[in-house]
């Protein structure tokens, strides 16, 4: 049997280490709000956790870019990235 932690791309566990830690920082969040239930301190987190989205997006999508640059030609990593920025734009209050 072949060792299937092995086989990972170190791309691919870069980019689910960073969601993991991602839904942890989720449920942290979702903690504290029920032990300090109080709608004031449920927003604050809340706003907090509308910096650590767009940060764990980017990341994961630049690992991702970077793991696929050798087999991607530039104009379609070019058009990638266009995407991303254009997810940041739309979602930009």
């Amino acid at each position: 049997m072949k060792n299937w932690i092995a086989a990972i791309e170190t791309a691919v566990l870069g980019m689910v280490i960073l969601r993991m830690i991602s839904g942890l920082i989720e449920i942290t969040a979702a903690t504290l709000m029920l032990k300090f239930n109080a709608v004031d301190k449920a927003v604050m987190i809340n706003a907090s956790l509308a910096i650590v989205g767009p940060i764990v997006l980017i990341l994961t999508m630049s690992i991702g870019l970077i793991g696929m640059a050798d087999k991607l030609s530039f104009s379609k990593l070019f058009l990638v990235g266009c995407g991303v920025l254009l997810i940041l734009i739309g979602v930009r209050r």
